[in-house]
């Protein structure tokens, strides 16, 4: 049957949606014009916001430059770096807390917050303070058009909590939330790498806080990510920092603990990291200067680019590992990458830049500005999603894998890592006990064998199931992620309809430390965790065996001969001290060892039902 396009309103013009950068230290937003994508600026401006507020001690908080100018002169009441927070706890900031000049506390949650001035605020709050000024001066840009429909953009490793920190954040700035997009897939989208007929691309983005890598398979318009790593601790902050710490070593003999902690010298050699660095990536040397007229202190520092490349080394190191990661995980080697896209403004490092090229084999692609690329793609994405023409798919993949906790607390994995997003995933699972009327689903992300070993991300409970004999109940587990990565799990018992759901929302999201660890453990104790899920599930199936013998023990007590009851007694005295054991050959040794002593028995039940269903019954009727 053929299918006709109406279009009615051909004289329309597609509606607009703006593309948005919310980066760690410059945040920016773009549109689709004359079918390309332009940087949104207000004339005579920059585009680009800086990501920092101020809080004055009267009137509103300042967003962007206003905020930065204030950096030195109120230290302790200006916010930068928000985004290394956005679904994260106290636990997780611990690292960076000594080089913060403000206070960060959690909530009762365990969510990280800021306390300026007597009021706390959460990484959303302070975000949306952000997009909304990148929306404001975005609009001003556009004559004064209202655009309220927005595709955000989030570093591919960005775990489920801090994507759903940053839909809350874009509800709290009033905007309407189209998608949320991988950075990596923004910045292939803007070099126009789509039009390519096929190939694959490598993505490599280091921006102010955060490193991806990605692969992504372009065919036919179709852009399907392989693979993704990355590193949610590791970015330009951190290429400061080592120009900070220099700076703190070397004042050492001139100043006390306390000063060298003052909020206004951490702001201060902040700042002036910054500076020294972006002028290293052009010059072979510069000057790093920290100028507090408040604690008199005036100190110059020449820093020669040999000298910052020998201690970003490790660093840039760092990020290599996620390459060969993500090639792995893809089932690739380098020699089969087509192109490689540098993003993110710490990639104008020369050094970022040889060493990628030396790795990949092949000259990255650096001809557009690497702090406007990710922006430009967002806004193409945003063009497609209000009906623009550029026939484009695209296909992301999560970056852990997602389960729920069986008995016996192993992991029963339904959606493994880079899986290809949106998908969803159904299982079927059943009650342990008799007459259980309720189950608990525990779900988890991670890549062990046992859910003690994952991280657990929500709780939630099915009730209504009937009474019935464990193992009869067939409840269907239903995992969905959506185009934003986020996750619905909804579990359905089957003879009733009973239904229980719940938007995955944890507390706050995984550090870099954590993630590395459960993808480097999973390979690590691969032989061990395989072991432990192995020993789980035995025990599961010796109380389940357990539970059925002991309910017909007095059938097998008479009907059995003795031989056959004195083996199943000694198999059943046995296999109860099976929870004490953590030898796996042992207790299979109990488990095949019972099944073979309640043969018998399940004989006999049968051969009782068989007769029952016969008694009374005609050669014909059967």
């Amino acid at each position: 049957m053929a299918y006709l396009e109406l279009n009615v309103l051909n004289n329309s013009q597609t509606p607009m949606a703006m593309g948005i950068d919310l980066g760690t230290t410059f945040s920016l937003a773009a549109v689709m014009r004359d079918g390309r994508p332009v940087i949104l600026h207000p004339e005579g401006g920059s585009g680009s916001v800086p990501s920092v507020i101020h809080f004055p001690e009267h009137g509103p908080p300042a967003v962007g430059r206003a905020a930065r100018d204030q950096a030195l002169a109120d230290p302790t009441h200006t916010v930068f770096s928000v985004k290394r927070y956005m679904g994260r706890g106290l636990a997780d900031c611990e690292a960076d807390r000594e080089r913060l000049p403000y206070r960060v506390t959690e909530t009762e949650h365990g969510v990280a917050q800021v306390d300026i001035r007597g009021k706390s605020y959460t990484p959303q709050e302070l975000s949306a303070l952000i997009l909304m000024r990148v929306h404001d001066l975005g609009c001003r840009a556009l004559g004064g058009d209202d655009v309220r429909r927005a595709v955000i953009t989030v570093p591919a490793y960005f775990d489920d909590a801090q994507r759903q920190a940053t839909r809350d954040a874009a509800r709290l700035a009033g905007l309407e939330l189209l998608r949320i997009i991988n950075e990596p897939t923004a910045a292939s989208l803007a070099y126009g790498l789509d039009q390519r007929e096929d190939g694959i691309v490598a993505v490599y983005d280091l921006g102010g806080g955060t490193f991806d890598i990605s692969i992504l398979s372009i065919e036919d318009g179709v852009f399907r990510v392989l693979a993704t790593a990355g590193d949610t601790r590791l970015g330009g902050d951190d290429f400061d920092a080592l120009l900070v710490d220099l700076a703190r070593r070397e004042l050492a003999a001139e100043l006390d603990e306390q000063a060298l902690r003052d909020p206004a010298f951490l702001q201060g050699a902040r700042l002036a990291a910054e500076r020294c660095k972006r002028e290293l990536s052009i010059h072979p040397q510069a000057e790093l200067h920290i100028s507090i007229p408040s604690s008199g202190v005036q100190w110059r520092r020449t820093v020669s680019r040999a000298e910052f490349d020998a201690w970003s080394a490790p660093l840039i190191e760092r990020t290599l590992h996620c390459c060969a990661k993500a090639l792995a995980d893809a089932k690739l080697d380098a020699k089969a990458i087509d192109e490689v896209v540098l993003v993110g403004g710490s990639t104008r490092s020369p050094l970022v830049r040889s060493e990628v090229a030396k790795y990949f084999g092949r000259l990255p692609h650096t001809e557009l500005n690497p702090d406007e690329v990710v922006a430009l793609g967002a806004a193409i994405q945003g063009h497609i999603l209000v009906g623009g023409t550029r026939d484009i798919l695209l296909l992301d993949v999560t970056p852990l894998s997602l389960g729920v906790e069986t008995m016996g607390g192993a992991i029963s994995v339904l959606v493994p890592r880079n899986s290809t997003v949106p998908c969803s995933v159904t299982e079927g699972f059943t009650t342990y006990a008799d007459n259980q009327t309720g189950i608990e689903f525990h779900v988890l992300q991670g890549e062990r064998e046992l859910a003690q070993d994952c991280r657990s991300l929500a709780r939630f409970t099915l009730k209504g199931i009937p009474p019935m004999p464990a193992g009869m109940a067939r409840v269907a587990v239903r995992f969905h992620l959506d185009a934003d990565g986020v996750l619905t799990v909804k579990a359905r018992e089957e003879s009733t309809g009973a239904t229980a759901e719940i938007e995955v929302q944890p507390t706050h999201g995984l550090t870099d430390a954590e993630v590395e660890t459960m993808l480097r453990d999973s390979y690590a104790h691969a032989q061990e965790d395989f072991d432990k899920r192995r020993l789980a599930d035995l025990r599961t199936e010796l109380g389940v065996m357990l539970q059925a013998t002991e309910k017909n023990l007095a059938v097998a007590r008479a009907e059995l001969d003795p031989e056959s009851w004195a083996e199943l007694e000694t198999a059943l005295e046995a296999a109860r001290g099976a929870a004490e054991s953590s030898d796996v050959l042992a207790t299979q040794a109990l488990r095949d060892g019972l099944e073979r002593a309640s043969t018998p028995l399940a004989a006999l039940l049968m051969d009782s039902v068989a007769k029952s269903a016969l008694r009374d019954r005609t050669l014909d009727e059967v």
